[in-house]
């Protein structure tokens, strides 16, 4: 039936039309974000977990910062120690010396000098083993742990020590507080002859110290650095799921785009074609008015 009140197959053309923008649009935000869920509105229940990943993606991005951080203080320690252990193979060495017998005065005196340089070189090895504020040689990890985050529910790794690192003469050799006394060492050699064997022994008990320092600092960077790679893994296999479940699949959704246009152009004609017929119901109206007057 043809009829110039309603045109029918302009309705129908219409409605496939906005079917085909609609999807049109759809299919746009997806090639412009990337993403197949954009917002509660694209799918509610897989964007509440996608804001769920989305959270703990970010708070482990906190804990690997800290981590981070961690494994940062206890390398700069450990290089202070290593440096530490070479300044004592020289110390050794110059103790060593002053147990020659058939040293003169000035060459003593030298060595004597020597040794008390070496000593000011530890104590400046020792204050510049600091990472953002912290330093574990002078005592900050030794009355209480320095904690970091390892995982979000606040689960923590430290780093603590029973003694820390001291080139304070007045301080005596304790079993918690590990010093390298200027007294010890100088005095011993001070006189004449050199006391090597007090010298040696004093050099000896801070070297058995420094080793257990290294070897307990070493291990809890090592606990560190596991904890991060873990972290690290984890956070990119949940980004991975992420990705399954918004991520668009942009060739797919090309090719629909595509598709999309030609069904497009194809509703615009059948619209077009619609408006003729409509036209032409119009005209034979015309013609037929023109005929009875």
């Amino acid at each position: 039936m043809i009829s110039a009140n309603t045109n029918t197959s302009a309705y129908a053309a219409l409605s496939t039309m906005r079917s085909t923008e609609s999807g049109l649009g759809i299919i746009s935000k997806r090639i412009q974000t990337g993403l197949r869920i954009n917002d509660a509105g694209d799918d509610g229940a897989i964007f509440s977990i996608a804001q769920g990943v989305r959270a703990n993606v970010r708070a482990y991005a906190a804990v690997q910062s800290s981590l981070a951080g961690g494994i940062g203080l206890g390398e700069v320690t450990l290089a202070a120690i290593s440096g530490i252990y070479s300044i004592v193979g020289d110390i050794k060495a110059k103790i060593a010396s002053l147990g020659d017998g058939s040293l003169a005065q000035p060459q003593l005196d030298t060595y004597r000098g020597d040794v008390a340089r070496l000593i000011e070189q530890v104590n400046t090895y020792i204050d510049q083993a600091t990472y953002n504020g912290r330093n574990i040689l002078r005592g900050d990890a030794t009355n209480a742990p320095i904690d970091f985050i390892a995982d979000i529910s606040g689960t923590q790794l430290s780093y603590s020590v029973s003694h820390s690192l001291s080139l304070d003469a007045d301080e005596f050799l304790g079993p918690s507080v590990l010093v390298v006394s200027a007294t010890d060492v100088s005095e011993a050699i001070g006189g004449n002859p050199p006391d090597v064997a007090t010298a040696q022994d004093s050099l000896a008990r801070f070297e058995a110290q420094l080793m257990d320092l290294g070897q307990v600092i070493s291990a809890q960077k090592r606990a560190m650095e596991a904890q991060r790679g873990f972290v690290d893994n984890l956070v990119d296999a949940m980004k991975q799921g992420l990705g399954l479940l918004i991520d668009a699949d942009v060739a797919a959704e090309s090719a629909s785009l595509q598709s999309r246009q030609v069904a497009q152009q194809l509703t615009m004609e059948s619209l077009s074609i619609a408006n003729r017929t409509s036209a032409g119901a119009i005209s034979l109206l015309l013609v037929q008015a023109g005929a009875r007057t």
